[in-house]
């Protein structure tokens, strides 16, 4: 746990740099993600399939490198390997730093969580480890069209809400 405090305070602190930005340009409407995934060709079979759906990508080989690009860029989805960047996924910085995000920002991303240990969609276990879904490994041929379920069904569940906050001008 002190470990992961030093890691979040050495991302709040450190200096600003352009580089740290993802994206130097990013198109009005343009929808971005964020793969936080150690194993090379998984990264990259996830890294086609999203810009095969129209997304802009950014890989993050470590936890510091995830937080910093979440630092100047609010992601619309976020996909993170319950083992990113560490052996215990409870000390997970990504998903522990996506879980104390206040409500409102997290309204506005997608978060699924890849796991070895958790059935795909399982909703009650999404809800516990702060994401809106998960797909277990061995699903991931299916990759695709298990995250544009899930994408859908936020976007409905959320719909209503969301014009309903910029109506009152809060978006």
């Amino acid at each position: 746990m002190e470990e992961e405090k030093s890691l979040m305070n050495d991302v709040a602190f450190d200096s600003y740099d352009a580089l740290d930005r993802p994206f130097d340009f990013v198109e009005l409407d343009a929808e971005t993600v964020l793969i936080c995934e150690s194993d090379e060709p998984l990264r990259e079979t996830i890294s086609t399939a999203m810009k095969d759906m129209g997304y802009l990508t950014t890989e993050a080989g470590t936890a510091k490198d995830a937080l910093k690009n979440m630092r100047f860029h609010v992601y619309n989805i976020i996909i993170v390997n319950e083992n990113f960047d560490t052996q215990n996924p409870a000390t997970n910085a990504v998903l522990n730093y996506l879980a104390q995000l206040n409500m409102s920002m997290r309204r506005q991303m997608f978060v699924a969580m890849i796991s070895d240990s958790f059935r795909t969609m399982d909703n009650m276990e999404a809800f516990n480890k702060s994401v809106n879904m998960i797909i277990n490994r061995k699903n991931l041929d299916d990759f695709t069209n298990i995250l544009k379920h899930g994408i859908a069904e936020n976007a409905s569940f959320y719909h209503v809400f969301k014009e309903t906050m910029k109506k009152k001008g809060r978006v």
